[in-house]
């Protein structure tokens, strides 16, 4: 009576053998977590710049972008470029903060999108990449 049980033990635990290893191949390599299907989007991480009111910082600006560039050859420029375009926008992003967020007020969207297509269009020099608005939002700490 013993061996038909060990028997069938046996079969069960070698049929499940390969699943099991096939699972833990499967678990060592993560999915990919795409945003879009688009081959032509690229997201950036977001970036954040302090709001000053007076000498004193009263907040936090965060402004999240993507580029959609249609054309391969200028999408692989702008991937090769891109510490020099995330240096540009957050340089920019920092300066448009201090200068233009006020605590009390909206930023003003449509001046972020322009400031940072023109960064883009001038790092990359040539139109073709769009910059896209992913998220913009202000945090006043006071």
């Amino acid at each position: 009576m013993r061996s038909p049980v060990l028997a069938l033990s046996l079969l069960l635990v070698l049929g499940l053998a390969p699943a099991a290893h096939a699972d833990e191949a499967k678990k060592g390599k993560a999915p990919e977590h795409k945003v879009t299907q688009s081959e032509s989007y690229i997201m950036l991480p977001p970036m954040y710049a302090t709001i000053m009111d007076g000498e004193h910082p009263a907040g936090m600006l965060l402004v999240a972008i993507g580029l959609d560039i249609p054309d391969p050859k200028l999408r692989a420029v702008a991937e090769d470029a891109m510490p020099v375009l995330r240096d540009a926008y957050l340089r920019n992003v920092i300066s448009f903060t201090w200068t233009h967020v006020r605590v009390a007020q909206q930023p003003d969207v449509v001046e972020i999108a322009s400031r940072l297509q023109r960064v883009t269009d001038k790092v990359l020099r040539r139109e073709g990449a769009r910059v896209l608005l992913a998220q913009v939002a202000s945090r006043v700490t006071n």
